[in-house]
């Protein structure tokens, strides 16, 4: 039997070159599956992503999703695309593993975990108060940097990486401090700075955007106090789950997480097209 990608629509393009396209997963000409794959709507027409694969309960376990993944690589070069991007959600553990069998790489991942009644007790000595605007713009350009590299990495150039962080950082914190919603905090030590904290309230739960240790005070633990204190805000505001990105080659933040009880909830795959 073969297995295809028959389209169910025209190219769908736009005049800065974005493509997507819906397809039917066929085996001799019957549908058995969608497939939905379209370009980047940040990082351009270099790189596409695999927005939906799914195959009918029925013809699960026979290879149909393995063919249809293939056949999509196929087209994204087709479309010059350099990269293939996918996110799984952490339930589907067959589909991470035909996607590690496939070539894709773990380039990040979502965790979150529910949050108790109460809020936890912070270390002896530790304290944790609100930024003030004189700490912001010194913050704000730190984390603007920090922000850039990591669309680089991503395949953005420079330049588009700063028109990103620019236009992201712009609509996250129009107000600065006093963003609604927002909670810029700084980790003190007995009197010493020590860390940064970006948590803000979302309509599914608190989210912890940025935690930080500063270089001069890491491995000493300040990196569990800032997230221990991160729940608290997250309780006083009344959220009752919170969520965090780590990127796949922060072993130590991953492992803090882990110890805390985040779990994940989302992978997020790459795969590079030769």
């Amino acid at each position: 039997m073969t297995t295809t990608l028959r389209p169910t629509e025209p190219l769908q393009r736009t005049p800065d070159g974005a493509r997507s396209r819906h397809y039917a997963v066929c085996v001799n000409s019957r549908p058995v599956g969608t497939l939905h794959l379209a370009t980047h709507p940040v990082f351009g027409p270099s790189v596409a992503q695999i927005l939906d694969l799914r195959i009918d309960e029925p013809d699960r376990g026979r290879g149909r999703g393995t063919v249809a993944a293939l056949a999509a690589e196929e087209v994204a070069r087709g479309w010059n695309c350099r990269r293939l991007e996918a996110s799984v959600p952490a339930p589907q553990q067959a589909l991470l593993r035909l996607a590690g069998a496939l070539g894709y790489v773990e380039r990040n991942r979502n965790m979150a975990k529910a949050l108790p009644d109460r809020p936890p007790a912070l270390p002896e000595g530790s304290v944790g108060r609100r930024m003030t605007d004189a700490e912001y713009a010194p913050w704000l350009a730190h984390e603007k940097q920090q922000y850039e590299r990591t669309v680089i990495d991503r395949g953005a150039t420079p330049e588009e990486a700063r028109e990103k962080s620019e236009r992201d950082h712009a609509a996250l914190l129009p107000d600065g401090v006093a963003t609604p919603d927002v909670l810029l905090s700084v980790l003190e030590q007995r009197g010493v700075t020590v860390g940064t904290l970006w948590v803000a309230q979302r309509p599914d739960g608190a989210y912890i955007y940025d935690v930080e240790v500063a270089p001069d005070h890491r491995g000493r633990g300040h990196g569990r106090s800032l997230m221990l204190y991160a729940e608290a805000d997250a309780i006083a505001a009344g959220a009752t789950r919170i969520g965090l990105n780590v990127f796949a080659g922060n072993t130590p933040a991953l492992r803090l997480y882990e110890s805390l009880g985040y779990e994940p909830t989302q992978y997020h795959l790459y795969k590079q097209l030769l």
